[in-house]
């Protein structure tokens, strides 16, 4: 592989790992569409900061963590998702369309910048891989006690809150990274489409969670290095190879059945 690519090719490995955690958590939560959500949060973030001469990251995390702890208000539900995603499409395109720079960050956000990505994306991403994976056990037990365990006490039902709010937050912030690394849509998939066959095909949480974040580092990987030979933009290659290989999992496990 040309050294060009090996900074691009570990940050999107990170992200490969993280993401897919970050699926598991939400797809056990039944809010999957959170991701998309602040997926587009991002986005709007990342283009006002810029239009402000501001990192883009710290717009981007902003306004994720901003939309993410915004489930919580009273009566806000699914739906907050779906306005969600309204409101952020409105804002990168508005933005966009009145800020030379922030027409080009627009595209990227929907074709995705892997190839362009930095030394400040790959420490991102491992930072944010690492805390994930260091945390993962213990955010696993309060999800899995969130679905199946009511709280026994105020007190216990304070500690969750918090917790959850910490939870959030990370989720946010490696949404955000995601998004601004490998696209908005390639963030989506690399959410969803794991865990969507992970959960199908396993017996119990923990083969759902080896599932999940396998699919996703293989289909990462045939990804990057088709899209490298093809001569095609990594975004939607990564998209239709996790497509094709989640489909066929969940396919091919049914059959088995």
């Amino acid at each position: 592989m040309d050294g060009l690519f090996t900074l691009p090719f570990f940050t999107g490995l990170a992200f490969a790992v993280l993401l897919p955690l970050v699926g598991i958590w939400l797809r056990l939560r039944d809010e999957w569409l959170a991701a998309l959500a602040v997926a587009h949060l991002a986005g709007a973030g990342a283009v006002i900061a810029l239009g402000l001469s501001a990192p883009a990251l710290l717009g981007a995390a902003g306004l994720a963590v901003a939309g993410m702890l915004g489930r919580h208000l009273p009566a806000s539900g699914h739906s907050a998702y779906a306005w969600l995603i309204l409101a952020g499409w409105a804002v990168v395109l508005l933005v966009a369309a009145n800020s030379p720079l922030g027409e080009t960050l627009a595209r990227q956000l929907v074709d995705g910048q892997l190839y362009f990505t930095g030394p400040v994306e790959l420490a991102a991403a491992v930072v944010l891989a690492i805390v994930a994976l260091g945390l993962r056990r213990r955010i696993d037990r309060h999800e899995l006690a969130m679905r199946l365990l009511p709280a026994t006490s105020g007190s216990e039902a304070s500690r969750r809150r918090h917790v959850g709010t910490m939870i959030d937050v990370l989720i946010a912030v490696a949404l955000a990274a995601g998004t601004l690394s490998v696209g908005l849509m390639a963030t989506f998939a690399l959410v969803f489409l794991p865990a969507w066959a992970g959960f199908h095909v396993a017996a119990h949480w923990r083969q759902a969670s080896a599932w999940t974040i396998g699919l996703s580092v293989i289909g990462y990987l045939l990804a990057f290095a088709t899209a490298l030979f093809l001569d095609q933009p990594f975004a939607p290659v990564l998209v239709a190879t996790l497509l094709a290989l989640a489909t066929a999992t969940r396919l091919l496990s049914r059959r088995a059945c």
